[in-house]
């Protein structure tokens, strides 16, 4: 789903700014399940604005209004008004994870490797 800012007046975010955009939105998660925050490729692309913690995630315990933190990554002010589309949401289902201490991890083939280990293909 689309969001939308919620605002008085337009806020004008200068390059390299961010700020935190609300959006009037409440909502009341199921537990086990998350939103997620997502940028507007259109956005990135054409004006370089961006969600800066992307995915920003909204658990399911949180009852505050959802607010998208934009950055503006290009050379030029951008001005956001009321009822501006912002962001996109996706609401997901997730596990909870229980970790288990142990003294050695399992062997894989990949094992230690990291960045730009697995290939380009």
């Amino acid at each position: 789903m689309d969001l939308r800012a919620n605002i008085d007046e337009p806020i004008v975010l200068k390059p390299l700014e961010r700020r935190l955009i609300p959006t009037g939105l409440h909502i009341a998660l199921p537990a086990g399940y998350e939103a997620q925050v997502r940028p507007r490729s259109g956005l990135a692309l054409k004006k370089g604005i961006t969600v800066l913690n992307s995915p920003g995630t909204v658990d399911a315990d949180y009852r505050g209004e959802v607010g998208v933190l934009l950055i503006n990554l290009s050379q030029e002010d951008f001005v956001i008004n009321d009822g501006e589309r912002i962001a996109q949401m996706v609401i997901a289902r997730h596990e909870q994870a229980e970790f288990v201490e142990v003294e050695v991890l399992d062997e894989t083939e990949r094992g230690e490797g990291g960045y730009g280990h697995t290939g380009v293909k």
